[in-house]
């Protein structure tokens, strides 16, 4: 028997979480069953998506339960294993984040080779990277010498998303990120051709000086006035990927007032929900992976250190402390 230990939710989030919805806890971790593994985790993700299964609404998948620990993408290597499939040592890929320790059926790790650090496999080569992936490609449909326009763009699938639309033969790539620092990364470092800080204001008028042409795909990670802004300078046929709308998550915000526009336009509005699409995994892996391996592809990472501060590392994502993956070593 292992003492290991987990996040739990303490209570639900009335707005901005706080670190009082969040309850570190010690439990007792078994040895594997037949049939299953014991794992050490390495490295954890927070993300975005996570904010609403805090909420108990029925979504895309189920909400956490107060008083359970909560869950996520982990990296992390097998200690013990009862099964046949994999063995001590294995790297492995799994859902069972917020933990140090976990035991589980093997059926629910994938063994990863180990082509690149773990943390990739929650970033690049990940969730964040297929999100960004399919939602540039077949959401948006880019076409080469289309004007891409990214909000959120210094985030995990916002930076991935810029940087393949430039590696896809994109016009012109447009981003919007929270501080100066974070668009001179975007500028100077991951090779878009203009962004801007949205909290400087005036959204559609700086995304008419960053794209004078208008934009033909919006890769929306923001929503609000974002979304609002990009309607506004939208050309005739652009197309939009829905991905997330992080304005939203603590308080609702107002829609687009400037929905008229979507009708003379001609525009497309899709959202999406990347676990319909991993069937494009190999695709991601063949071919980001080997950007990313030639260096041609850079994926910023934020990491915070241990399990216990993983809550603020939570919080720290909704504040936009990141630039890029953000991530726990454990």
């Amino acid at each position: 028997m292992t003492t290991g230990r987990e996040i739990h939710l303490a209570s639900r989030p009335q707005g901005v979480p706080t670190p009082d919805n969040f309850r570190l806890v010690e439990v007792d971790v078994p040895a594997p069953a037949e049939g299953q593994v014991k794992v050490r985790n390495l490295v954890m993700s927070v993300d975005p998506y996570m904010r609403g299964r805090m909420n108990d609404v029925k979504s895309y998948v189920p909400p956490f339960q107060v008083g359970a620990a909560l869950d996520g993408g982990a990296v992390g290597e097998v200690a013990e294993s009862a099964s046949p499939d994999l063995k001590p040592g294995d790297l492995v890929l799994h859902g069972y984040g917020w933990r140090d320790w976990v035991v589980g059926d093997a059926r629910r790790f994938r063994r990863l080779e180990p082509v690149a650090p773990p943390s990739a496999f929650l970033g690049v080569l990940g969730m964040p990277g297929l999100t960004a992936y399919v939602g540039l490609l077949d959401i948006a449909a880019m076409k080469p010498g289309d004007t891409v326009f990214v909000s959120g763009a210094a985030g995990a699938v916002g930076s991935l998303a810029g940087q393949l639309a430039k590696l896809k033969g994109a016009g012109r790539v447009v981003g919007s990120a929270g501080s100066a620092a974070k668009v001179a990364y975007l500028t100077e470092e991951l090779g878009f051709d203009a962004a801007f800080n949205y909290r400087d204001g005036d959204l559609a008028g700086q995304l008419k000086q960053a794209a004078p042409g208008g934009v033909d795909v919006y890769f929306d990670n923001v929503g609000g006035d974002h979304l609002t802004a990009a309607i506004s300078r939208a050309n005739v046929g652009a197309r939009m990927a829905i991905c997330g709308a992080i304005a939203g998550y603590n308080e609702p915000v107002p829609g687009p007032d400037n929905m008229m526009m979507l009708i003379g336009k001609r525009l497309t509005l899709r959202g999406f929900i990347v676990s319909d699409h991993e069937d494009r995994m190999p695709d991601l892996i063949r071919e980001v992976g080997a950007w990313y391996a030639e260096g041609r592809i850079k994926a910023p990472e934020t990491f915070v250190a241990g399990l216990e501060n993983a809550p603020e590392a939570f919080l720290g994502l909704l504040r936009g402390d990141n630039t890029g993956k953000m991530l726990v070593n454990l």
